[in-house]
Parts: C-alpha cells; sequence; structure tokens
C-alpha cells in the first residue's frame, strides 16, 4: 500500500431514482425518506455508505486490503479477534457477569489495542474510508474515518405512492380454500415517481493519516461512487443511477476554501419549462468556476 493521501477533497453526488424507493424508512412501513416540512426526498448518510462497501465487496473481492468490516451477517466481534490474531496477539478469556466466556486483549496493555487497530485499518477498506467501533469485544478501539457523507436531498418536492401488489399462487391449501380469484392482495409497494438527489462528502487527509487511506483507497471510492447503482438494481429501487460526481481537489491537506462556498459553485435546477420532472435531462447542472479559487482543481466524473 502507498502512503495515506496528503490532500484534502470535498465532492458532491447527484443521483436520480425514476419508480423506485431509494432509501426506506422501516419506522413508518418502508415508505420513501420525506422532509415532512419540504416535501423533499432523503436517503441517508447510511444507506450510501452501504452501496460503497457492497460495490467495494463484489469488485475487490479476494483482494489484500479490500475486505468489508460492515457486511450482511458479519459477526463483528470475530472479524476483530481475527485481527488480533493476523496481528501475532494472542488472545485471553474471561467470563462475563453471565458465566459467559468472552475474548479479551492478551496481557491489557494500550499497545496491543494500537496494534490490533492498524491491524484492522490495514485488513479492511471501509474502516480505513468510514471508520468503525472495534470495542465490542476484544477491543480494537475506534477509528473515525476520512470519509464523510451528508444525507442526500432531492432537488425538488417528491411524492409518494403507495401501490398495493397481488400474486396468483397462494403458499398453502388453507389458503387456497380461503382465497378466491378477486382477493389475493399479497401486500404493498412505495416508490417515488421521480427524484433528482444531491449529497456532499468529506475526505479528510488527517484522518487519512490515522487509517491509512491512500491514493488507491480514493480511486476505488470514487469508482464505487459512479459505479455503485449499476449493481444494486431490484424491483424496489427502480431506475437508480448516478448523474454527476463532482470533485474539489485542495492543493493542500487544511483546504484552500471552504466547502460550503465550492458546493454553492453548482446548481441543479429543473428547467423553467418542464412542469413534472421525470428525467435528469428535465434539469440542468452548472459549475460557475469564477469563484473558485486558486488551488482547488475541479474534477467532474
Amino acid at each position: 500500500m502507498s502512503t495515506p493521501i496528503k490532500n484534502r477533497y470535498d465532492f458532491i453526488l447527484v443521483f436520480d431514482v425514476k419508480d423506485g424507493n431509494p432509501n426506506g424508512d422501516p419506522d413508518a412501513g418502508n415508505l420513501p425518506r420525506v422532509d415532512a416540512e419540504t416535501g423533499q426526498g432523503l436517503v441517508t448518510d447510511v444507506c450510501l455508505k452501504r452501496k460503497v462497501r457492497n460495490y467495494v465487496h463484489l469488485t475487490k473481492a479476494g483482494e489484500t486490503s479490500y475486505d468489508i468490516f460492515v457486511k450482511e451477517k458479519a459477526i463483528l466481534n470475530k472479524e476483530i479477534e481475527g485481527g488480533y490474531s493476523r496481528a501475532g496477539i494472542d488472545l485471553q478469556s474471561e467470563t462475563d457477569k453471565d458465566g459467559k466466556k468472552r475474548k479479551t486483549k492478551g496481557a491489557g496493555q494500550g499497545d496491543e489495542v494500537n496494534v490490533a487497530r492498524l491491524q484492522m485499518c490495514k485488513d479492511f477498506f471501509d474502516i480505513r474510508a468510514f471508520g468503525a467501533v472495534m470495542s465490542t469485544g476484544a477491543n480494537a478501539g475506534q477509528v473515525r474515518g476520512p470519509v464523510q457523507l451528508t444525507f442526500a436531498r432531492s432537488v425538488d418536492p417528491v411524492v409518494t405512492l403507495e401501490h398495493s401488489i397481488t400474486r396468483m399462487a397462494v403458499a398453502t391449501e388453507a389458503e387456497a380454500e380461503k382465497q378466491s380469484g378477486d382477493n389475493r392482495t399479497m401486500g404493498r409497494k412505495n416508490t417515488v415517481p421521480y427524484g433528482a438527489y444531491v449529497a456532499y462528502g468529506f475526505v479528510s487527509p488527517a484522518l487519512a493519516a490515522q487509517t491509512g487511506f491512500t491514493e488507491e483507497d480514493l480511486d476505488v471510492l470514487w469508482k464505487a461512487l459512479s459505479d455503485m447503482f449499476e449493481h444494486d438494481h431490484s424491483a424496489a429501487r427502480g431506475m437508480m443511477a448516478t448523474q454527476k460526481l463532482i470533485v474539489f481537489k485542495h492543493a493542500t491537506a487544511l483546504g484552500n476554501a471552504h466547502a460550503h462556498k465550492l458546493f454553492d459553485a453548482v446548481k441543479v435546477a429543473k428547467k423553467p419549462e418542464v412542469a413534472v420532472p421525470r428525467s435528469f435531462s428535465d434539469y440542468t447542472l452548472t459549475i460557475d468556476k469564477e469563484p473558485i479559487p486558486e488551488g482547488v482543481e475541479v474534477i467532474e466524473k
């Protein structure tokens, strides 16, 4: 692996969804997330990070240093114990208050926690990028990741629709006797007809130095943000795609401009002649490069 990144980056991710549910809220019957005051659609940062993790897990499977720590059905404490093992540290067991054995760090010294933490950062891409809490079992400490994302928010208000769905088949004979051909409602599906969403992100070289996040990792991140929806299609999510990734590369580690001022230079707006947008071609995306100061490079992907 090469050395950690030296430059600060800010970025804007623009994506859209058509006839799908980009991020259902489990506390609201899986309805698409919406700002109750403005009607704008929302997609959480956790949802976007999940898609990045899934993309890296799919495309970099088996490659050294590109495993994923937070993945489906992963037992995190076992992953942490594996980090200790790969670092050459023997773990001891102690009995908790319920009488169960649990693994703890070997000699109880802070140096071992640091060694295990560095090993976990080396092995797992998502720890290097997003950070992790690794103190749920054998203690490998906590890591604050250099890559941070905001919630994505739709440019315009979205309409949430609820569709009844049915099936012709039945699961049991009893169900067959009970149901008639006109009474086979299976459930409901929630969608938005269309929404163009914008999320903002930040990459800190100071935190990258702590996790070992490198230029190679950064290239993987940009690729993931650009292509992650291509490998995440489902009937529930409809058509989702990254429409634009705009990266602001600073010449220094501390940055050459405030992020919010750089973000203000990018405008995504509905075309005046469009009443109801139903595709990204109904929007215009402009970058005003005039106020962007020297020392900031604009990279469009």
